[in-house]
């Protein structure tokens, strides 16, 4: 049974960064498709990244982003620690959320709208970005 654990989270000012982990256990991160999704109070979760797995159909692995943080968050894998990270740059008030990853053993490209697809959750990392 694959675990997911997130850490990195904290109180950042407007423009800072911050880089969050999600370490899997239990079983290899590979073969999974990876997600960072958010969520505040109120609202629906919202898919921020993805990354597929290394042996994903058609698309080798790669990255997808919501228009919303698209070019100021980086989605990466070290699969030697089975880790996930997401790197958030240029961090705005909006950001403020607590972020999950989420892993779904798929041999197809991710999807971050598709929150019912995912399988294995972690705990959440709570990101506060004010001033």
């Amino acid at each position: 049974q694959l675990q997911l654990v997130e850490s990195g989270g904290g109180l950042v000012q407007p423009g800072g960064s911050l880089r969050l982990s999600c370490v899997g256990s239990g079983s290899t991160l590979d073969s999974y498709s990876i997600a960072w999704f958010r969520q505040v109070p109120g609202r629906e979760r919202e898919g921020v990244s993805c990354i597929s797995s290394v042996r994903s159909i058609g698309d080798d692995g790669a990255a997808y982003y919501s228009d919303s943080v698209k070019g100021r968050f980086t989605i990466s894998r070290d699969n030697a620690k089975d880790t996930v990270y997401l790197q958030m740059n240029s961090l705005k008030p909006e950001d403020t959320a607590v972020y999950y990853c989420a892993a779904e053993q798929t041999p197809y490209p991710c999807s971050i709208p598709g929150v019912s697809l995912y399988d294995y959750w972690g705990q959440g990392t709570q990101v506060t970005v004010s001033s």
